[in-house]
């Protein structure tokens, strides 16, 4: 058994205030299925590269195997995909690049096909084959389902459960369940690692929350109550501590020493109350630190008072005379919901694009509302900018 040991990792990026990570140790069974999770800005990616030895860093990072990064760049993407198999895994036999591929349910005539006239799926293929059959190595897989029809990552998921020695990075929870059998979670003070899926993660931390928030506000009850007691006890002492100079009903004198004994009594209750306090603040201080506080999201789309706002009937996107899907037909009603599925390469993002307005050859009609204010988030989000525009057509061919 090989192991990957993380001890005392401490990084921050250059002017940071705040390191990324600090003090982290973790062991890694390099046959280990590990899921890496965390909100965006937490250090997934940071952490990838930490393993891979792409930063400068404190602490220790002690590994007894390769490890690989997918996607990587092909530097030739001219050359056929069975020359970048053999270039990353020149061990490999025939037999076991052909068997690997049927695993992933593909035809193994990709690999005497040049790379660059591949599918983004069937590259993805080539690269993960590659990787699992080089010799001694962890691979870390950053996002592989992006841009994958269903089936393709359906695939995937079954290929990559028979597979072990990785850590996967997706934001696919149904993705993690199907593969994973660890989860690294990055939270919001520490890293861990735990045995099972997502699933059982997210449900155990849930259970972990929940007995916090319920602690807290136990807490937060005990100290209010903690605090009247105190201050009672206070002001009790300090009015009995102020007649030792008087008198009783009678005439007599008081008690000095009684007196002084009982109200140095409650002023000792009162500072173990103070205490109480104290350790009751110091808990609730500890808690509630990695739970996670999500704004919630909403969409409030804009009511045209025309029904339907979009109509395709008998539709058939074509490039260069070939026609890419079939007949399709449909309405869009205000307040619809509608999800677009199909295999990579069947038109979806065409048929979205042609009904923001953009040139693209196709038969049948499509008509959409004048004056209809359309907004648009593409696959790559990279360079998305709030913008809203304006389309006002009507359109048969």
């Amino acid at each position: 058994m090989s192991t990957i040991q993380i001890k005392n990792l401490t990084f921050g990026y250059d002017g940071s205030l705040k390191n990324v990570f600090e003090n982290v140790s973790l062991n890694i069974d390099t046959n280990w299925k590990l899921g890496l999770i965390g909100r965006n800005g937490k250090g997934k990616t940071t952490f990838l590269k930490l393993l891979l030895d792409k930063y400068k860093y404190s602490g220790q990072i002690l590994k007894t195997v390769d490890v690989d990064y997918f996607p990587f760049e092909v530097e030739n993407k001219e050359q056929m995909a069975i020359e970048i198999v053999n270039k990353i895994a020149p061990n490999a036999e025939d037999w076991e690049v052909i068997k690997e591929l049927n695993l992933l349910n593909t035809d193994c005539e990709i690999l005497y096909r040049n790379y660059n006239l591949l599918s983004g799926g069937e590259q993805v293929k080539i690269l993960l084959v590659s990787l699992f059959l080089k010799e001694n190595n962890f691979l870390l897989i950053d996002e592989p389902t992006n841009h994958l029809d269903i089936e393709t990552r359906n695939n995937l998921a079954k290929y990559l459960s028979k597979k072990k020695g990785f850590i996967l990075v997706s934001h696919d929870r149904v993705f993690l369940d199907k593969v994973v059998d660890h989860i690294i979670s990055i939270n919001n003070e520490s890293i861990s690692i735990e045995k099972g899926n997502f699933t059982s993660w997210q449900e155990n931390k849930d259970k972990r929350d929940n007995f916090e928030i319920t602690q807290n506000k136990k807490l937060k009850q005990d100290i209010a109550r903690l605090e009247i007691a105190s201050k009672n006890t206070s002001n009790w002492s300090d009015k009995v501590e102020k007649t030792k100079n008087g008198t009783t009903n009678s005439g007599s004198k008081v008690d000095k020493g009684y007196i002084g004994h009982q109200a140095a009594k409650m002023m000792k209750r009162s500072k173990a109350i103070e205490n109480r306090i104290e350790k009751h603040i110091e808990e609730k201080r500890q808690l509630l630190k990695e739970i996670d506080r999500n704004d919630s999201l909403t969409i409030k789309p804009l009511q045209n008072k025309k029904n339907p706002l979009v109509v395709l009937n008998n539709l058939q996107i074509k490039y260069n005379q070939k026609q890419i899907c079939k007949k399709v037909s449909f309405e869009i009603n205000n307040g619809d919901r509608i999800c677009l599925v199909g295999k990579n390469g069947a038109g979806k993002s065409s048929i979205l694009k042609l009904i923001l307005g953009e040139k693209i050859e196709f038969d049948g009609d499509l008509k959409t509302v004048n004056n209809m204010k359309i907004s648009y988030v593409p696959q790559n989000t990279e360079s998305l900018k709030r913008n809203t525009k304006k389309y006002s057509k009507e359109k048969s061919n």
